[in-house]
């Protein structure tokens, strides 16, 4: 892909953003999302792509906007694509940080069509790249990190979503007087730290969504992190659909080249409240300002865009007035 296109994906994630952010603290995760799939989906009306919806807002009949299937984009490269138009609808809704608007790009057939469903998942930064392996327990993975990161194991902080699902990683960290550090909702955003090496976090370990699981690996990807994965469809439908995306085995463990199979990637996302990694999105009396993370796999860079949006010039398609 051009490098050209990573400023136009952006704009797509801050229309998201800008969008759905008038509806921070006011309890209503439902508008709140669907503000934003509402901008995102008409920004791509502009963008010079023929994309292919791959992980979006579910199946065709049980969403109006960026179904699995839909095509976006005025023409162009043809490009798979995946989106979550907010990140964090409990965390817009309650105005609590780490809420995002969010996708990854890809060369067509670059990324994986996860299902909607759970996802085992542990992830660390490039220095541990090689040292984690999802069939090991939690204190065996945590001892190799630790080792690879010329650190003792007590000095390893792990991010994880606090679910009671999760105690036995509690546990293990507990054990080996590791720190925990626990989110309430988005696990996109943690995943990412661990490539930062800017936030004291180590690595990733836990089970959350596998659409969010293949977004977040995008960011891994570009930054030369590690990332495993595996399905854990809990349905006799979820096992069906892991089948039908060609996986015999549901145990089967996903490298990040199963998850991205290309470096022609591109991740990109906007806060909505403010977070570790990115700031919300600011309302002044001219201006809706937005902090961007854009990524491009081919390259490795990193840039972060702080963006003002003028009121009086800004069209229709974000409602910022």
């Amino acid at each position: 892909m051009d490098r050209s296109l990573v400023l136009e994906f952006a704009r797509v994630t801050e229309a998201a953003a800008i969008n759905c952010a008038h509806w921070i603290g006011k309890g209503q995760k439902n508008l709140a999302d669907g503000a934003a799939v509402e901008a995102m989906r008409k920004m791509f009306d502009t963008v010079p792509i023929s994309g292919t919806v791959v992980i979006g807002e579910g199946e065709m009949d049980e969403a109006p906007m960026l179904y699995i299937g839909e095509k976006v984009g005025k023409g162009g490269i043809e490009v798979d694509i995946a989106v979550d138009p907010l990140e964090g609808t409990n965390l817009t809704a309650k105005n609590m940080n780490g809420a995002i608007a969010v996708m990854a790009i890809a060369e067509k057939g670059g990324l994986l069509h996860a299902p909607d469903m759970y996802m085992d998942k542990i992830v660390v930064g490039p220095k541990a790249k090689g040292a984690i392996d999802i069939n090991l327990s939690p204190e065996e993975n945590m001892i190799n990190v630790a080792k690879a990161l010329g650190k003792d194991v007590s000095d390893l902080t792990i991010v994880l979503l606090e679910r009671e699902r999760h105690q036995y990683i509690v546990d293990a960290a507990r054990k080996l007087g590791a720190s925990c550090k626990f989110i309430s909702d988005g696990d996109v955003s943690p995943v990412i730290a661990t490539s930062f090496g800017t936030e004291g976090i180590d690595m990733m370990m836990g089970k959350g969504g596998a659409p969010e699981g293949v977004i977040a690996a995008a960011a891994i990807k570009c930054m030369g992190g590690d990332m495993q994965g595996r399905l854990t469809p809990e349905t006799e439908e979820e096992v069906r659909r892991v089948h039908e995306m060609g996986i015999d085995d549901v145990n089967k463990v996903l490298t990040l080249d199963d998850l991205v199979s290309t470096d022609d990637v591109c991740f990109v996302a906007t806060g909505v409240t403010k977070g570790d990694m990115l700031n919300g999105v600011r309302f002044t009396d001219k201006y809706a300002v937005t902090h961007t993370v854009v990524m491009r796999g081919v390259t490795g860079t990193v840039r972060f865009i702080e963006a003002y949006h003028d009121y009086d010039r800004k069209p229709d398609y974000v409602k910022i007035k």
